[in-house]
């Protein structure tokens, strides 16, 4: 399984899941974790499982739907951002789920780690 992280180290507020990211490998070494740049190429599967902050909500949430999001406005390439890249590659058929653990960027490390555990957890 490989589990994408989306964040930017040098901000704060969305710096989060990547704070996470050393704890996520040690509790779940059998998980691929990368790193992912929303303007790069991305090579995915059908399946796909992502780490993100998520701005707006209050505690550690899980979208299985890519429409639970409002796109950023685009007015050039430039804006071109992770939702965008998501539903092109859902709609060229290269993503066929989706799950997106939110982390809300003025929560804990410690109580955000617990909650993304629970969501990374095989059941």
């Amino acid at each position: 399984m490989i589990i994408y992280i989306f964040g930017n180290p040098d901000l704060p507020m969305d710096s989060l899941p990547l704070r996470l990211l050393p704890q996520l490998r040690k509790q779940f070494p059998d998980i691929t974790f990368e790193v992912k740049d929303p303007n790069e190429d991305w090579d995915v599967t059908e399946d796909l499982v992502v780490i993100d902050t998520a701005v707006g909500v209050k505690d550690v949430t899980v979208f299985n739907d890519l429409n639970s999001f409002t796109p950023a406005p685009r007015l050039s390439m430039h804006d071109f951002d992770a939702l965008a890249n998501m539903r092109l590659l859902q709609k060229i058929g290269k993503i066929k789920t989706v799950k997106i653990i939110g982390v809300p960027p003025e929560m804990g490390e410690e109580e955000a780690m617990e909650k993304v555990v629970t969501e990374v957890r095989p059941r």
